[in-house]
């Protein structure tokens, strides 16, 4: 296992946001122990919470993340809190969500984004639209997308937006490559978030996987995230152990020599671990 002295944990942006390369997620956490998983994360030392209108626990999620800065005495601008819109729709209902976002988070939003490009063309604009407004209010920082294709990313872009996306985030994982939207991504400066990226456990116990694992040294959690991390993704991962969240940060100390990282990306068998449905390719 090659060691890594120095290796960031951050990427610079050329708009000068400082972005974590990993984030704590809390799809799927029960709202009781949102609070704790959040702040147990932020202990840990993740810099990055992302959380959506449609878990349900963005109040959680922001008072876990103020406390946390006013119990340190670190500033709020350490910490990357993302959301995102739950469904696109008509401006009325786009500015209600927004506002209603930033009174559940309680703070300012970092990173928001379109959650799925599923409600149409009309919808996925008209939104943007409003969004970039709140940019402008300096309710939130930056702008982001989940789900999006290519046809969708070229439709925002034809729009001629006033801001553009700085992260997509989608499925990614060894079994879902999805090379041609990361490759039209990174043409266009926009950092690829991959949500699953431990494809939610399912494939865990892949014996090839494990016997990567093994040559490497690590587990198969952290081999998957470093992976991730090697081709230039930003992994979202979500936990509710507590020695493994701290577990999972710990990517930064080594890195995957290339035949390992080459057999590992030939897993790709275009499998979702979230559902058979796939956001990427609607109308």
């Amino acid at each position: 296992m090659s060691e890594i002295k120095g290796e960031p944990n951050h990427i610079q942006l050329p708009n000068g946001l400082s972005l974590p390369r990993i984030g704590f997620g809390v799809f799927r956490i029960k709202y009781a122990d949102c609070y704790d998983l959040v702040t147990a994360a932020l202990d840990t030392g993740y810099r990055r919470i992302d959380t959506s209108e449609v878990y349900g626990n963005e109040d959680v999620c922001g008072k876990a993340v103020i406390d946390w800065c006013e119990r340190n005495r670190a500033p709020r601008t350490d910490i990357i809190l993302s959301t995102k819109l739950a469904n696109c729709s008509d401006y009325a209902a786009t500015r209600a969500s927004i506002r209603s976002s930033l009174h559940h988070l309680g703070t300012y939003i970092d990173i928001f984004s379109i959650f799925s490009p599923a409600a149409g063309s009309k919808a996925r604009i008209e939104s943007w639209r409003v969004m970039e407004e709140f940019v402008d209010r300096g309710d939130i920082r930056y702008l982001g997308v989940c789900n999006y294709g290519i046809k969708h990313l070229e439709e925002l872009y034809a729009s001629e937006p006033k801001y553009f996306p700085i992260v997509n985030q989608i499925e990614l994982h060894p079994f879902l490559a999805r090379d041609d939207i990361v490759n039209w991504c990174k043409g266009h400066d926009i950092l690829v978030e991959a949500y699953s990226p431990l494809t939610n456990g399912i494939r865990l116990q892949d014996p090839t996987l494990v016997e990567l694992a093994n040559s490497v040294g690590v587990d198969v959690p952290r081999l998957l995230l470093r992976w991730s991390l090697e081709k230039g993704y930003i992994p979202i991962v979500q936990c509710t152990n507590l020695d493994q969240i701290k577990h999972n940060l710990n990517i930064f100390s080594f890195q995957i020599p290339e035949e390992i990282k080459d057999r590992i990306t030939s897993l790709d068998e275009h499998w979702h671990a979230d559902s058979s449905y796939d956001p990427t390719i609607c109308e």
